[in-house]
């Protein structure tokens, strides 16, 4: 077997990935190629042609011609990630404003003062832009970003969204949604807001709790807000992507009430909803009737494993009893589509991660329990998210661009198992070899 370090990816226009390990469940279209493997895997010969996938033959097809053969050994082949949900323009500002006991509360709090302080332009761009080169070096090829649309805020942060999509265009397709408490729309900023995200081919999105709260009790009107949420959306022909019920408590059960407000609007645009921690805590009886709801209103949920679990039940000097996530086997279950996503990374809601979806993958496996067998797990971080907010990425398609990701690994244990630090990202047939960038670039006064 060839050393992973020795691969090297030809320069050549054409050439051959020979016995390359691929899950079935992130190929566009079945292929003719060896039995399944326990993981769901085939062998396959990939042949890149011109920056593009040229064919996805049976592995041995690949034979002693004239183009150029990276000989894989059984090694994972992947398409480039998909992050569905994170949040660009707060990475990063851990170390100047940390979470003081790193509860919901706190995070919620110590981003106002950090927003206030230094959210200028130049702060902005700066750290979203690293977030950025984190994502590409590791083989995110589309984001969805949320981004915090507060009075005062809402212009800085979108025109830095929209400069940074335009210079990004080509490596990641950069998505934006608007996002603040349910009750700002109560106000005519929330129809500004709406107008931004609509003239920047963005998002309408929201958190349904309200200002200066977490999620906890529901608002008073909140089918009111909901109503007036997709009446913006609807006018303006947006979709809707909202975080619903981000804490432990039960009480918190606005995911219900958002389902209710798809179907009593019919609203005909996609609708995603994020973190939906309190299901877990839930009734049986309220859990049956909420998921019966989501399942009719064609709402797609995304769980993010490692931001819930580092918030939901921390309590001073307490362990936590529970891993903060949403019931995520039963919905799928139940029919409806969920993915997996990244969130916040080294902020005061998560004060760690790196725009890294493989390592997202790798912990919503252990932590959601993804496995024994992992069947259609892979899916959750490639295919499912990119089918979720509508991009090319995330599936391998005859024809489709080469953005790929090699992996040292022959099994999906094994790429579990060990970090992939040394993953061999390919974009249109080309290595990438943009490292990650340097920490110290984040230092700048101001």
């Amino acid at each position: 077997m060839t050393a992973f370090r020795q691969l090297t990816i030809p320069s050549a226009r054409r050439y051959w990935l020979r016995d390359a390990r691929v899950p079935t469940c992130l190929l566009a279209a079945p292929t003719e190629a060896s039995p399944r493997d326990i993981d769901g895997t085939i062998l396959v010969d990939l042949l890149i042609d011109d920056g593009r996938i040229a064919g996805i033959a049976p592995a041995g097809t690949a034979g002693a011609g004239e183009d150029p053969t990276v000989a894989l050994d059984g090694r994972h082949v992947w398409p480039t990630l998909v992050d569905m949900h994170t949040h660009l323009d707060k990475g990063h500002i851990v170390t100047r404003t940390q979470n003081p006991d790193g509860s919901f509360t706190g995070a919620r709090e110590s981003v106002v003062a950090d927003r206030i302080a230094h959210w200028r332009q130049d702060d902005v761009e700066r750290r979203m832009a690293f977030g950025l080169r984190c994502a590409y070096a590791h083989g995110v090829s589309a984001i969805r970003t949320h981004i915090d649309s507060y009075e005062g805020q809402v212009e800085t942060s979108w025109s830095v969204f929209r400069r940074l999509r335009d210079a990004w265009s080509g490596r990641i397709e950069l998505q934006g949604v608007a996002l603040f408490p349910l009750d700002l729309y109560r106000t005519e900023h929330g129809l500004k807001t709406a107008d931004v995200a609509a003239q920047s081919g963005g998002v309408l999105g929201g958190v349904t709790r309200g200002s200066h709260e977490d999620h906890r009790v529901l608002l008073d009107d909140t089918d009111v807000l909901l109503d007036r949420l997709f009446q913006l959306a609807t006018e303006r022909s947006l979709d809707v992507d909202l975080h619903v019920d981000e804490s432990g408590d039960p009480a918190a059960a606005s995911l219900g009430r958002v389902a209710a407000a798809v179907l009593r609007n019919r609203f005909k645009g996609r609708v995603v909803c994020g973190h939906c921690c309190s299901l877990a805590v839930q009734s049986e009886e309220l859990v049956r009737e909420t998921i019966a709801l989501v399942a009719e209103a064609g709402i797609s949920i995304v769980s993010l494993p490692t931001v819930n679990m580092y918030l939901q039940d921390r309590g001073d000097g307490r362990t936590p009893r529970w891993r903060g996530v949403t019931l995520i086997h039963e919905l799928r279950a139940a029919g409806i589509t969920v993915a997996v996503a990244g969130d916040n990374c080294r902020d005061p809601f998560h004060a760690y991660g790196d725009h890294d979806m493989v390592d997202t993958f790798r912990q919503a496996v252990r932590i959601e329990h993804l496995d024994h067998p992992f069947g259609d797990a892979p899916a959750l971080a490639a295919a499912v998210p990119g089918g979720i907010i509508d991009v090319s990425a995330g599936t391998l398609a005859i024809g489709g661009a080469a953005r790929l990701i090699l992996f040292n690994a022959r099994t999906l244990n094994e790429l579990v198992c060990r970090p992939q630090s040394d993953r061999v990202v390919i974009d249109r047939g080309r290595e990438v070899t943009d490292g990650l960038p340097d920490y110290s670039e984040l230092e700048i006064a101001g």
